[in-house]
């Protein structure tokens, strides 16, 4: 081979009467052109052959057609594309096996529905998950797996997007066998011998309809799959129109059919909703990428882990850990506290294994991974120790100071502060550079953002550690640099200030709530508040606040006694007529003029202040990117995905729109809502907000890479 030659991705075999078409495309053999037309050409080669009697499509690698190429995406179609492909497969004189290993995704499914027959090997597994993109399967995968494995399975796997393994997919009906694990081509051919010796007609799944017939005479089976699904559907158009694409499978012959999933598919292509989640899906890839950051960056080998701090944060930061198999010991002050958070840790993973989600067995070996102690000198072998106590600089700086102590060289000492200045807690050590933020969202157990906190002396090793750790324990790894509240926390805490302000100058709660879940957030800003609990968050401050005043009445939230709502026994709020006085208690003693307020009004007031500081913590470079901004506020506050998050939704809005709309506000309540100067900057240039990067100018980002 000539250097610089291409390598073709397929390779025909033939013998006895079975073609083998080998697709070879690292990494993942994605559906690319040159995939295309190396399955198309396979194909017909296979076809022309005298005596060819079976095809199988097989992939080398790690995996089937695991889906699309993503890099072209967004991109005008090169001919031929898949349903080209699959029209192939269809009309192939020779009946065709998928023989399918790792993953069977989007088109890679679609492609082996295409097939008379799928054979897996039983750690497959195979999905349409373009639902997470806004889209829907767009080579026939709604309506040909309706016919395969019926209505209602087909609405609970496209709409819901999750793959299935291969022994699930067997049940459905989606594989034909399940072959040895390790002996994927032996077990094809035996299938495809099989085929030829009983002289099996061909199975095209376009021509089935025993699954759907009945279904035919009950439509209302898809009015019930709405009303049990409302809470999914809300703000997401792609599900919809999945829902319409499978009912044109049971309602119409398969080419209308076929025709009404490719109007729905190109009406999804060009939605804003589709178009916002296909960003937030790259922009999840990018957040591991540190520019400053080699490549070559050797990362730490974290086999043990040490975790300060029993209650609600620590023990949820000591379950990642262990659902990843690594060993943790969980040190408390007192007995008492550490044996309530130990039975914590359990009663969780009980209560998951009593969902059918983890065996008991699966629960006892977490379990056992578990050390519990009283003395932090039990530390001292640890690769990585997180600190988890309470929210003090003082508490926090004698806890690393004493881990500079006992810990091993070379050990990494993590924060899990949430707003404290980490290089100050660095300053504790006399090892900085070993000192990272790494800033866990409650419950920590299963939100997925975690925010890497570099300080101004923290070590590129342990910087490449935590990112790659993050990914271990299945978490969304965000790198923010050293302010107060970080990324997420910093952004978001203007959205409570102005929720506060909007309160006291007459907007009630529940208006405000209403303006927020409306646009998308799972919850509203005092809803959020009332189930963290308001003496948590309220506990500090230094000058009459809500919460405040809420607290000192003993109303604590959903825990106790209600807080900006009353709740009953369920737990279900209704309007407060005692938030109402404190509200308007408070206002009255501050002079404040009361109004009413329409819902555009509050969404500036709430959400554009929330792009103004996304773009003030860009310019300062505590992020990389702009889209880091969005996926942690998706990621960690619930922010809609649909939107792209508040960077991509700005420009969706327009950020002109937005920088006359703090303008007035500047003008009416002071200069907290002059804009950024990087929003002036970017009206000027002409320029998108969700594609901006820190600047190189920016002192923190100097700052970081002169200590690189």
């Amino acid at each position: 081979m000539r250097e610089g030659e291409i390598v073709p991705p397929g390779k025909l075999d033939i013998e006895d009467g079975i073609a083998l078409i080998r697709i070879d495309s690292p990494p993942v053999n994605a559906l690319g052109l040159a995939v295309r037309a190396a399955v198309i050409d396979g194909i017909d080669q296979a076809n022309a052959t005298p005596g060819v009697e079976a095809i199988i499509l097989i992939c080398e690698g790690r995996t089937f057609f695991a889906g699309a190429d993503i890099t072209e995406f967004g991109k005008p179609t090169i001919q031929p594309d898949l349903n080209v492909v699959i029209e192939r497969i269809e009309n192939s004189r020779a009946p065709v096996i998928a023989a399918i290993h790792g993953t069977a995704l989007g088109g890679g499914l679609e492609t082996a529905l295409a097939c008379d027959w799928r054979i897996a090997v039983p750690s497959a597994r195979l999905g349409l998950p373009e639902v997470a993109l806004g889209l829907l399967p767009g080579a026939g995968g709604t309506q040909r797996l309706p016919r395969l494995i019926g209505v209602e399975a087909a609405l609970d796997m496209i709409v819901g997007g999750k793959p299935v393994g291969a022994a699930k997919a067997a049940a459905l009906g989606i594989v034909d066998r399940l072959a040895q694990e390790g002996d994927l081509e032996g077990g094809a051919r035996g299938f495809a011998r099989q085929i030829i010796t009983s002289n099996a007609p061909r199975r095209r799944i376009r021509d089935l309809d025993d699954k759907i017939v009945a279904d035919r005479d009950r439509p209302e089976l898809f009015d019930t799959f709405r009303a049990r699904h409302a809470g999914l559907l809300k703000g997401f158009k792609a599900p919809a129109s999945i829902i319409k694409a499978i009912e044109a499978s049971v309602a119409l012959p398969f080419e209308a059919g076929l025709k009404r999933e490719e109007d729905l598919f190109l009406e999804l292509l060009h939605s804003r909703e589709s178009e916002a989640q296909r960003y937030a899906f790259f922009a999840e890839r990018e957040t591991a990428k540190v520019p400053d950051l080699p490549r070559d960056t050797p990362a730490v080998d974290i086999a043990s882990v040490g975790v300060i701090g029993a209650g609600t944060m620590g023990g949820g930061i000591a379950m990642n850990f262990l659902n990843a198999g690594i060993p943790v010991t969980i040190v408390e002050t007192a007995r008492e506290a550490l044996d309530r958070g130990v039975g914590v840790i359990r009663r969780n993973y009980e209560a998951t294994a009593a969902k059918g989600r983890m065996t008991a067995d699966e629960v006892e070996r977490r379990m056992a991974l578990l050390t519990p102690s009283l003395d932090l000198a039990d530390l001292s072998s640890k690769d990585l120790i997180i600190e988890a106590v309470y929210e003090s600089m003082a508490l926090k700086k004698e806890v690393f100071a004493t881990l500079d102590r006992l810990a091993k060289p070379g050990a990494i000492l993590a924060s899990n502060t949430s707003f404290l200045d980490l290089d100050e807690i660095a300053g504790s050590t006399n090892r900085p550079q070993h000192v990272v933020g790494l800033h866990f969202f409650s419950p920590a157990n299963v939100m997925r953002l975690l925010e890497v906190v570099r300080g101004v002396r923290t070590s590129p090793i342990v910087i490449a550690t935590a990112m790659k750790l993050a990914k271990r324990i299945g978490k969304l790894p965000v790198l923010s640099g050293v302010c107060d509240g970080f990324i997420a926390n910093r952004a978001m805490g203007v959205r409570m200030a102005q929720a506060d302000a909007l309160a006291l100058e007459g907007a009630s709660p529940q208006q405000i709530d209403k303006v927020l879940t409306d646009y998308g957030f799972p919850m509203g800003a005092f809803q959020m508040l009332d189930l963290i609990g308001l003496d948590v968050i309220g506990r500090d401050s230094s000058e009459r606040t809500l919460m405040g005043d809420l607290v000192a009445r003993d109303r604590l939230g959903q825990k106790k006694n209600g807080g900006f709502y009353d709740y009953d026994e369920k737990r279900r709020p209704t309007p407060s007529p005692v938030a109402d006085e404190v509200i308007t208690a408070l206002a009255a003693e501050r002079g404040i003029a009361r109004r009413d307020f329409t819902d555009q009004e509050l969404i500036e007031r709430l959400l554009y202040v929330v792009v103004n500081e996304g773009a003030k913590i860009l310019d300062e470079g505590i992020a990389l990117r702009a889209s880091d901004i969005d996926m942690a506020l998706i990621a960690g506050y619930g922010w809609p995905v649909y939107t792209g998050g508040p960077m991509f939704w700005a420009d969706t809005v327009g950020l002109a729109n937005i920088v006359g709309a703090l303008d007035a506000l500047a003008a009416q309540y002071g200069p907290a809502f002059a804009p950024s100067p990087l929003l002036r900057r970017l009206v000027t240039a002409g320029e998108t907000l969700h594609e901006a990067v820190a600047p190189a100018s920016s002192p923190s980002v100097q700052k970081e890479i002169a200590h690189v």
